[in-house]
Formats: structure tokens, C-alpha cells, sequence
């Protein structure tokens, strides 16, 4: 996998051991191209695996990273990844090694960006998606994404989040969700 943009653009990202579908590096492009200048911005990835989309965000300007991996096999790869990318980028990425259901339950922070790429067999993106609306994890203004199957669907509206764009890539899909008239935000 490599960095498609930004300060680390070209670099390769290893990829830890255990079970992992890396983003493509073109759907990642044109969701960072659809997105814009991240300068001072605070993002989340949640099912990070290598930690490639986190490290994007910081390579393209984000001045708060956190992500959120639960397979402990990981840890020690994305660790060395993520060091790298502090060392070039100068921006600390938060790295956050338990189930990202237990994360947006204890999480206290809101974001500007949220990108979730979880296992296509996951059955709880819509409970999880409530879970970020209930717990206000989205700052006004902001954009949560996720990546899934073509197959499945998600309603345009889930809690305080409405779907204002939807791309699809091969046989995937990621969502953009805005806060709608309830939360603050519409389009």
C-alpha cells in the first residue's frame, strides 16, 4: 500500500500480520481529493488495520489523528508506521488498540472526519453509525464515511446523519454523512 497525496505521497505503508483488505489506494485518493485541504483538521479511523488511512490524513495536513484497531496481532506494525509518519509529518497520531464499539462508547472527543472501513462481513455498521450520531463524535461541519459491500445499504438518514454523497468503487461503496436540521449541519 502507498500513500496516494500529501506530505508522505509515494511512501509504502507495511502491512501487519493477520486478516486485512487493504483500501484501494484509488478509492483512498479520490476520497481524500473529494475532501480537500485537511490543514487543521481532526480525524478518526476506526477498523484501521495498517493504519494506511489514518496516515493519509496526516500526510495530507490533519493536525489531529487518532485511530482505533482491535486485532492485537496489528499493534506492533502499525505502531512502526505510524512512528514513521510522526517522525516526517510532525503530527502525533493517537493510536487506540480495543473494539471500536467500546472506542465510540468511551470516546470524549468529537472530529471533523470520521472514516470507518470495517469487515465487509460486519453486521453492526448501522448500530455503530447510531452510536456515533448519539455520542456527538462529529464536529459541526464535519464528514463521517464508510466503506462497504455494494451489496448491503445504509439509509440516508441515521440519527443526526444525512448522506449528502455516495461513490462507488469496483463492488464497494463509501457513504459521506453530514449532520442533517437536527444536529446542526445539512449538506
Amino acid at each position: 500500500m502507498r500513500i496516494t497525496g500529501g506530505k508522505l505521497k509515494g511512501r509504502n505503508i507495511k502491512c501487519p500480520d493477520g486478516v486485512i483488505r487493504p483500501a484501494m489506494d484509488r478509492m483512498r485518493e479520490s476520497v481524500f481529493s473529494i475532501l480537500g485541504d485537511l490543514s487543521g483538521k481532526s480525524w478518526l479511523d476506526l477498523f484501521s488495520g495498517s493504519g494506511t488511512i489514518a496516515i493519509e490524513a496526516a500526510s495530507r495536513g490533519a493536525s489531529s489523528v487518532q485511530l482505533c484497531e482491535k486485532d492485537r496481532i496489528k499493534v506492533k506494525q502499525v505502531l512502526e508506521n505510524v512512528s514513521i509518519t510522526e517522525k516526517e509529518c510532525g503530527v502525533r497520531i493517537g493510536c487506540h488498540f480495543l473494539a471500536v464499539e467500546l472506542f465510540v462508547k468511551k470516546c470524549k472527543d468529537s472530529f471533523d472526519y470520521i472514516f470507518l472501513d470495517p469487515p465487509f462481513p460486519y453486521k453492526f455498521r448501522l448500530d455503530l453509525m447510531q452510536s456515533i450520531s448519539d455520542r456527538g463524535l462529529l464536529n459541526p461541519g464535519g464528514t463521517v464515511m464508510i466503506h462497504f459491500p455494494e451489496e448491503d445499504m445504509l439509509p440516508e438518514r441515521i440519527g443526526n446523519l444525512v448522506l449528502c454523497d455516495k461513490r462507488v468503487y469496483g463492488r464497494s461503496i463509501v457513504h459521506f454523512y453530514k449532520k442533517g436540521p437536527d444536529g446542526a449541519e445539512n449538506g
